[in-house]
């Protein structure tokens, strides 16, 4: 009976295990490939922050409102997070950020220390400090970079030309 219970409880579990969002770890040639010029009429909207960066976990609900709010009005944005975390912190430090603050959205752990070979590829005004946010429509022929923090009223402020 106790091993059955076990199994049944593990079994239980899984689907939980299976809602944990995946967080990708990828180079910057990857990394530059998957997100940085997406040919589509999506807005993506790309936020560099790291947990050891203050004004980037301060700024972060703002971004999960703003997403939220662009989802319910079935707005085509998409927002991906870029972690610069070392990717030995990914399980220990990473994850547990997220699950502790129930975020699901996209998130990419970009592993990739020589910085100064790939910033300008971002952005050439990027001197390499964080929060910083990459916001690119590439049908609207529109891309913005902001080395800022943001909150809920300025990030939607800042959307708007790219949704209209």
């Amino acid at each position: 009976m106790r091993i059955l219970t076990s199994n049944f409880l593990q079994l239980l579990a899984f689907p939980l295990v299976a809602l944990t969002q995946p967080v990708e770890v990828l180079d910057f040639s990857r990394f530059e490939a998957s997100y940085l010029h997406r040919e589509s009429d999506t807005t993506y909207v790309l936020n560099f922050w790291a947990t050891w960066c203050k004004p980037c976990v301060a700024e972060m609900p703002a971004f999960l409102e703003v997403e939220s709010q662009m989802s319910k009005q079935q707005r085509k944005v998409q927002f991906i997070f870029v972690t610069l975390d070392d990717v030995e912190n990914l399980e220990r430090k990473v994850k547990p950020f997220l699950k502790s603050r129930n975020i699901t959205s996209t998130m990419v752990l970009l592993d990739d220390v020589r910085y100064n070979t790939w910033i300008d590829k971002v952005s050439t005004d990027w001197s390499g400090a964080i929060p910083a946010t990459l916001v690119y429509n590439h049908s609207k022929k529109k891309r913005e970079f902001y080395e800022r923090d943001f909150n809920t009223k300025e990030l939607t402020k800042t959307l708007k030309p790219f949704l209209n």
